[in-house]
């Protein structure tokens, strides 16, 4: 991966703003597949170069095949695994765990019943809120195991990999591709397969290995996307932060084993508090995870650290010392606003966080994907050049003669 060693290098969380002809050819469906899949390489190839155009030096596809491929965030990933089934609920049964959001369900009754919220990850721009009252009805069907956690994407990823590695000829940037973290997969799903949650959960860890080591394997920069890391806290509102804690260990075992054997200078470790429109005011502190977060084996950390409730948290890596030889990616950019950062203010937050991590281990990043959470793709661009611009500007000032 590569270091700011000169300059403050610049990347972003995942997804992008698609071509609108090629959301309108998603829209018709598996009808239109054949159609579908000529559009995606060069749709992604107009992505790549879109992104150097704004002056990202570590960008992606975009997420488009996966788009493609799926209607929602985790989507993708049910096409290139095997081992669950979506079930009716059992009425009786108390659910695994509580819905996004729930600790701030509990403080903002209104605002929940409104209607007046969006969940998580979307399209590819941000829909309108939803009409008051029109509140989301209890899921009929939940995923559980019940057979053995196999991976079947190999075509899929090798698709991925083939078309982000085309677009990157004659580009002067490095490529990742963002996959979805083991606990992201597993966690919400029942298991009635395996023995324990331990072997239920390492098993899903391996499938996904082989998905990361299609990517590392090509010489990309795998992101591991985990927002379950950070967003846990939220299914669990009747935990306490030691609960949280305990858990969060066997996570990061869970994640180890995913990429064990992987080069953790090609793997870059992604989490972050969701990209829900809510209050966000019961977010676990990043103080209290940051130094669990530091034992996953990646090279880079890509945190959120863009918008008004996790900004100050700079001030964490004071006290919790980010690994010789890591590089961290916080988010100088938010996803939660249509407004513009400042490249002044980009720039003040990159020298805040070299003052504590040291310049050559920073990389500027976004919160998460903005193509799904920004208004508009105008507004997405505009976002990345001031990033670029603000990056150029904390350059100046940290490697000033």
């Amino acid at each position: 991966m590569k270091r700011s060693t000169d300059r403050i290098l610049t990347t972003h969380g995942g997804n992008l703003p698609r071509p609108t002809d090629l959301d309108a050819l998603i829209a018709e469906g598996e009808s239109a597949r054949s159609r579908i899949d000529a559009r995606v390489t060069g749709a992604v190839a107009e992505v790549v170069a879109k992104q150097v155009e704004c002056g990202v030096d570590i960008l992606n596809d975009g997420e488009f095949v996966k788009a493609a491929n799926a209607s929602n965030y985790h989507g993708y990933i049910y096409a290139r695994v095997t081992g669950w089934e979506q079930l009716p609920v059992d009425p009786n049964r108390p659910p695994k765990r509580d819905g996004v959001g729930a600790r701030d369900r509990k403080d903002f009754p209104g605002f929940y019943t409104s209607g007046l919220w969006l969940s998580g990850s979307g399209g590819p721009v941000r829909p309108g809120f939803a009409t008051p009252g029109n509140v989301p009805t209890p899921p009929t069907t939940e995923r559980v195991c019940t057979s053995p956690v196999r991976y079947t994407g190999q075509a899929a990823i090798a698709e991925d990999v083939r078309a982000m590695k085309e677009a990157l000829v004659g580009a002067d940037a490095q490529g990742f591709i963002a996959a979805l973290g083991p606990l992201s997969l597993g966690a919400g799903a029942r298991n009635e397969h395996y023995d324990s949650e331990e072997s239920y959960m390492m098993a899903v860890a391996e499938a996904l290995r082989e998905e990361y080591r299609a990517v590392t394997d090509a010489g990309l920069v795998l992101q591991v996307d985990e927002p379950e890391f950070a967003t846990t806290w939220q299914f669990h509102p009747e935990w306490t932060v030691e609960q949280l804690r305990d858990y969060l260990r066997f996570a990061v075992e869970v994640i180890n084993h995913a990429i064990e054997g992987l080069p953790v200078e090609q793997i870059r470790f992604h989490t972050c508090w969701g990209s829900g429109h809510r209050p966000h005011t019961n977010d676990i502190p990043l103080r209290d995870i940051a130094d669990l977060l530091v034992t996953v084996n990646a090279g880079a950390y890509a945190v959120e650290a863009g918008n008004v409730r996790h900004a100050h948290e700079w001030r964490v890596w004071e006290d919790v010392k980010l690994p010789d030889g890591k590089i961290l990616a916080p988010g100088v950019v938010s996803h939660a606003t249509d407004l513009v950062e400042h490249p002044e203010l980009i720039a003040e937050r990159l020298v805040n966080f070299a003052g504590v991590v040291g310049r050559e281990n920073l990389q500027a990043g976004t919160d998460c994907g903005i193509g799904s959470r920004v208004g508009h793709a105008e507004v997405v661009w505009a976002k990345l050049r001031a990033m670029a611009d603000g990056a150029a500007l904390a350059s100046a000032r940290l490697w000033k003669a």
